[in-house]
């Protein structure tokens, strides 16, 4: 057996029931396996073990009182998985759903994510279970002051700097943010995502929407094609799925369809994002409510939006939610390109389905970066206390994700596999962080 499998293999009999552990470990070094293999002094150092392994696993219990009184408990996590190349970096998620399976491959992705970015930052994770549809803001405010409370002995600015995830806008990060000041005494760029008038980076709202669309974009033009008139279908309604509609739309797209945990709205004449902002960042509405402002549009509820007719597919609402039955129903209804702007949302059967039928498929770790890139740049702000303008913040995080799209695709041509991202990206990354780690010893 070759090392790759035997070090997959210990992986998931070491982690049982994290299966979304398991998914990503899969994903990434069965991508490395021959690259790995070729490569003895990696074995030798035991890179994959302890790339596989977080180099911290923090579990905290998350005490909070609510409007009626009553005392909750959460549990809440931060993973700090791999610093080779530097301070641990990545968002924190509170959500139902956030379990420590799902923690450790975020923070597994985020590792290799990071490395991409070309930005000095390690890879880390962390989050909640706790749930903040419905809550008010005094009871958001109370368990983020809980969350921070304990979550604030274990990072810093050169130690692990976390930022937003689903479930975690500027609303949250500032309650975070406040606490971490009331308890340090010390007003640090520890948080990024944060507000504008108190150190936050003009694009972080946006980056990742726009990073994902500039990625997708380079890919088109060096395929010879571009945005210009093409159809796109587009999952979620955050701030990703947003952003990626609205940069899509300046580069000439037309986007017919978004959707929530809902269910999806379908509009022929193509989404208008206005409405769309209006719904879920002004009134944290449903996507449902989107019929309310065109009759012409019309919503279903339940899964089914990957059914429909498109150029480009980008998932950009979470893990998983694009299935082989989905990649097979794009294929034949001749979606070309799919570009993951969520973490994994497409399961490894549906990658496979999209590689066999010659599929431009990008891997959120690289289709993605661009709000941790921007998120990188928000520190640089932070410690040169100094804030830079729109453009120069859009003008770098184009070409990181440029230079991304150039660096897998680079890398998938020498090693054989000519438009295989998934391959590029898990190499690419993988080198990075693995020469980082073999200079620095066994630690």
């Amino acid at each position: 057996m070759s090392y790759t499998m035997k070090v997959l293999e210990k992986v998931i009999q070491k982690n049982p029931n994290e299966p979304e552990f398991h998914q990503a470990v899969t994903e990434t070094l069965t991508a490395l396996q021959p690259y790995v293999d070729a490569h003895p002094e990696y074995e030798r150092a035991g890179i994959l073990e302890r790339l596989c392994e977080p180099e911290r696993v923090i579990i905290f219990r998350v005490p909070w009182v609510d409007d009626s009184g009553k005392v909750r408990i959460n549990k809440g996590y931060r993973v700090q998985f791999n610093s080779a190349i530097g301070p641990y970096k990545g968002g924190l998620r509170f959500h139902p759903s956030v379990c420590l399976s799902i923690i450790k491959f975020l923070g597994f992705e985020q590792v290799l994510k990071n490395s991409l970015t070309g930005q000095p930052i390690g890879g880390g994770k962390g989050g909640s279970d706790f749930d903040p549809k419905g809550k008010s803001d005094r009871e958001i405010m109370a368990f983020c002051q809980s969350f921070m409370t304990e979550l604030f002995r274990h990072i810093g600015e050169d130690t692990d700097v976390p930022a937003g995830d689903i479930g975690v806008g500027e609303r949250e990060i500032g309650f975070l943010y406040g606490q971490y000041k009331r308890l340090t005494n010390s007003c640090k760029g520890v948080l990024t995502g944060k507000g504008l008038s108190y150190g936050g980076s003009l694009i972080r709202t946006q980056a990742t929407g726009y990073g994902l669309v500039y990625l997708i974009d380079e890919m088109l033009r060096q395929h010879g094609e571009s945005f210009e008139n093409k159809t796109v279908v587009v999952s979620g309604s955050g701030n990703v799925a947003i952003y990626a509609v609205e940069k899509a739309q300046q580069l000439g797209a037309k986007v017919v369809a978004m959707s929530d945990s809902d269910g999806f709205v379908y509009d022929a004449d193509g989404i208008d994002i206005k409405i769309v902002k209006e719904i879920k960042e002004e009134k944290r509405g449903r996507i449902s409510e989107y019929t309310d402002y065109k009759q012409s549009a019309v919503y279903t509820r339940g899964k089914g939006i990957w059914s429909i007719k498109c150029d480009i597919a980008l998932p950009c609402a979470t893990q998983n939610e694009l299935d082989e039955n989905d990649a097979e129903k794009l294929v034949k209804n001749g979606c070309f390109v799919v570009g993951e702007g969520a973490n994994m949302p497409a399961t490894i059967e549906a990658t496979k389905v999209f590689l066999q039928n010659r599929v431009l498929f990008v891997p959120g770790k690289a289709a993605n970066a661009g709000g941790v890139a921007v998120s990188a740049l928000e520190m640089s702000q932070n410690s040169m206390r100094t804030s830079w303008t729109f453009e120069k913040v859009d003008r770098k995080l184009r070409e990181i994700m440029t230079n991304i799209y150039n660096n897998i695709s680079s890398v998938a041509k020498e090693v054989g596999q000519e438009d295989n991202f998934i391959v590029g990206a898990n190499i690419a990354a993988f080198k990075k962080v693995a020469d980082a780690m073999l200079k620095q010893g066994i630690v």
